[in-house]
């Protein structure tokens, strides 16, 4: 709830002590565009738990993964649906990443920010811990898997009945 150093580093302390199984999100920049991971570094060492969010860059993924304690486990949030909102692969920053964590075992990986169905075939694909998928998606899992065919038989009839409901004549 901060966007000081010093106020992070407090307010998570606080936060990690409700409970063993705490994460406590700290997001890899602040406002002003600076690095916390000397704020993740210090709290990882600390033992903390650490989600650090809006991970968006293969800098961010190497600085974050340097930052995090072998010891102390770990989510790294990478904002794929965004990512690939650019134009980009996601999944090229979830296999860097995975290449990087090797060594920290207990390091995992979330896909953040998903904006389609195949999203989670591809977090599984590339060997992603954690996917976060909203409701409005996890509503079109009856689709995984179906006849193509058939769906292009329900969209040309209800491209069909719309234009019938519409009423327009020519």
């Amino acid at each position: 709830f901060s966007d000081n150093k010093k106020d992070i580093i407090r307010q998570a302390r606080i936060i990690s002590s409700w409970s063993q199984n705490v994460y406590v999100k700290i997001p890899v920049i602040n406002t002003k565009n600076k690095s916390l991971k000397k704020v993740i570094k210090l709290l990882s060492k600390e033992g903390v738990k650490l989600n650090i969010t809006a991970i968006f860059t293969k800098k961010q993924i190497k600085e974050t993964i340097a930052s995090l304690d072998s010891n102390t486990p770990a989510i790294i949030s990478i904002f794929c649906g965004r990512i690939s909102d650019t134009g980009r692969d996601a999944s090229e920053f979830i296999q860097y990443a995975n290449k990087l964590k090797k060594k920290k075992k207990h390091i995992e990986l979330l896909w953040a920010s998903t904006r389609e169905l195949y999203s989670i075939v591809e977090a599984e694909k590339n060997n992603c811990d954690i996917i976060t998928v909203p409701t409005n998606i996890l509503d079109k899992m009856n689709l995984m898997g179906k006849n193509l065919e058939k769906y292009s038989l329900e969209t040309v009839k209800m491209f069909y009945n719309d234009a019938k409901n519409a009423g327009f004549k020519l």
